[in-house]
């Protein structure tokens, strides 16, 4: 792994290993003048929408409890892996090869034994996966990527999923949660501090 990890302790009762952002950057740079492709490891910090979709599952545990997860664009995970326990199963993926090798580190940290890992692109999903639930933090960040991301949503919910999206009150991301208001059964309010300035999050539960 590129970039330095430590154990850091989520709740009085868990721990995961996270790495120090503040280092990325720096390697970061060192990695891009061996390769300039090299892309930037997005998925190595902990975003206000997970830890805003953690604090809300661990009050509304129903959303995902005894079900079937997948959490899509996972990065660091902490949701899925903080509440893996109540789940039936649980799919924690993302498309970068460095996270899901953290990811895997931390299931078998925790000693999960309904969750795996996976390299998995929402792009490319297996036609194959029907789960209860979906998980989708903070995905809509580039606007290349709005309409894919449409079409991803439209699927598993046709499917009979339910989705539920963790996401900051961007304002460019407005046009993504436009499209899926016909969807919105439920909604979340939630602040979280990022050094020292409140980042508003909303968590949506998507279904038909």
């Amino acid at each position: 792994m590129h970039y330095p990890i430590q154990l850091t302790q989520i709740s009085t009762e868990k721990g995961i290993y996270i790495p120090l952002y503040e280092q990325v950057k720096d390697i970061y740079a060192s990695l891009l003048n061996v390769d300039p492709n090299t892309p930037f490891p997005f998925w190595a910090k902990l975003w206000p929408s997970s830890i805003a979709l953690h604090d809300i599952l661990k009050t509304h545990p129903h959303l995902i409890q005894n079900k079937h997860v997948l959490e899509i664009g996972a990065g660091i995970g902490l949701p899925s892996l903080m509440m893996a326990s109540i789940t039936k199963s649980i799919q924690i993926s993302d498309h970068d090869l460095e996270a899901v090798a953290l990811l895997q580190k931390n299931i078998e940290h925790l000693q999960l034994q309904n969750a795996e890992a996976l390299q998995l692109d929402w792009n490319n999903v297996p036609k194959n996966m029907n789960p209860d639930v979906v998980i989708l933090c903070d995905v809509n960040y580039d606007p290349t990527q709005f309409d894919p991301l449409v079409s991803l949503i439209d699927k598993f919910i046709n499917q009979g999923c339910t989705i539920i999206l963790s996401t900051p009150q961007r304002i460019m991301a407005s046009p993504f949660v436009l499209k899926l208001e016909a969807y919105i059964t439920d909604r979340y309010e939630a602040l979280v501090d990022e050094n020292g300035v409140n980042q508003e999050i909303s968590i949506l539960v998507l279904s038909k």
